[in-house]
């Protein structure tokens, strides 16, 4: 008796993945897909875990050295080799250590915290740049799916006209050029219609590359707030790179010139005399910087330099950045004007086109075919209206989601 459950179980587990692939998809879902495949952003936080554990190990003392030996072994007359029987003859167990201050295991563990900071900028960066592609490539495949609608509606009103055509060929009240000329508008709009299809399925391609799925039911994009100037610039992935550039830079210079200073180092060792007292020796090494105008300064001013280097990046990557967000914000200004221009001054315009040949036809003084061209003309005014809505739409998207603190769903 439990068949028919066990049945309907299979049945559900089999339909899944299709209402999967035929549940809409919204940007906001497709975002979060991309960033779950994406293998730029494991390679990003590969390199912070790298950094992060080479930055435990930067402020810890230098392992210690174990030596072991003998002294003094005769290696001529009767008691060579022999341990012993010279006097002089001593076995040596010892330790050493090198000794750095506390200052400069601070530098240190510092320059390599900056290291994972600059590591951790690198893995947002990465994924702000997932995210930016896979937002575009969306947009593409949605606006596509849109004009393709437009064309398949073309088509339909050419099979329209060119059937009403024939029905009037038949009945004498029509010439063959008006069908002749219809069918070749249907020809050129199926044409059309393929050409769209093409473009769609390169995008959904596109975006099925960053999302791992294929999906044609997309959801509208929605609004979309853009930053103010100083929130695009402060979160620019350069600008932020080259920020953590220049902290490193500066922390290992900090470094370099905290080895002015030499580190010493210390050890003790046992000795072991057969018939005689053991030896215990102890004593520090320091070493002696004989130009450390020529060497240690050398590496600081060097390190200095790149510092100076990294800031003078950072200052050209800023104005960089502000003036990419003027120019987005210049092109985002002229696109709503041209949206609106275009659908007062064109779209309008040929929607009462539609109805003057309508009139006009259905009072014998047009023919079917300046019917159609009246329809296509108000198609290809929607199709160059949902142009300019995804180029504006695409420049938004850029500038919402191109800063790295901007990277939640619009």
């Amino acid at each position: 008796m439990y068949y028919p459950l066990i049945g309907a179980a299979i049945l559900a587990a089999a339909l899944l993945p299709l209402a999967a692939q035929s549940a809409s998809l919204s940007l906001a879902s497709a975002l979060d897909l991309a960033v779950q495949r994406s293998e730029a952003a494991r390679a990003g936080r590969a390199g912070q875990l790298s950094a992060a554990e080479a930055a435990r190990a930067a402020g810890r003392l230098p392992d210690p050295t174990l030596t072991v030996g003998v002294d003094n072994l005769p290696v001529t007359g009767p008691d060579r080799f022999s341990t012993t029987r010279e006097s002089m003859t001593m076995k040596r167990i010892g330790i050493s250590q090198e000794w750095l201050p506390r200052g400069k295991r601070e530098a240190r563990s510092a320059a390599a915290e900056a290291v994972v900071q600059r590591e951790s900028i690198q893995t947002q960066a990465a994924l702000a740049e997932t995210r930016l592609q896979a937002a575009l490539a969306f947009v593409d495949a949605f606006y596509a799916g849109e004009a393709l609608k437009l064309t398949t509606l073309v088509e339909h009103h050419a099979h329209e006209e060119l059937e009403a055509a024939r029905g009037r060929l038949m009945s004498s009240t029509a010439g063959s050029q008006e069908v002749l000329a219809l069918t070749a508008a249907r020809g050129t709009a199926e044409d059309e219609s393929a050409q769209v299809r093409q473009e769609q399925s390169a995008a959904l391609v596109t975006l099925q590359r960053w999302i791992g799925v294929r999906s044609e039911d997309l959801l509208p994009p929605p609004e979309i707030r853009p930053p103010t100037e100083d929130e695009y610039v402060a979160a620019y992935p350069s600008v932020l790179a080259l920020t953590r550039d220049l902290e490193v830079a500066r922390r290992q210079a900090a470094v370099t010139e905290g080895e002015r200073s030499p580190n010493w180092s210390w050890g003790v060792s046992y000795g072991q005399r057969t018939g005689y007292s053991d030896l215990v020796s102890f004593g520090v090494s320091i070493p002696i910087p004989l130009s450390p105008s020529e060497r240690q300064d050398r590496d600081t001013a060097a390190k200095l330099a790149l510092a100076d280097k990294a800031e003078a990046d950072l200052a050209e990557a800023t104005r960089a950045a502000s003036a990419e967000y003027r120019a987005l914000v210049s092109d985002s200004q002229r696109l709503e004007e041209r949206i609106q221009r275009y659908g007062t001054g064109v779209l309008t315009p040929a929607t009462q086109r539609i109805a003057a040949a309508r009139a006009a036809y259905a009072s014998n003084q047009a023919s079917l075919v300046t019917l159609f061209e009246a329809r296509h003309a108000e198609v290809e005014a929607q199709r160059k209206l949902l142009s300019l809505r995804r180029e504006l739409t695409r420049t938004r998207l850029q500038m919402r989601l191109k800063p790295l603190e901007q990277g939640a769903a619009p």
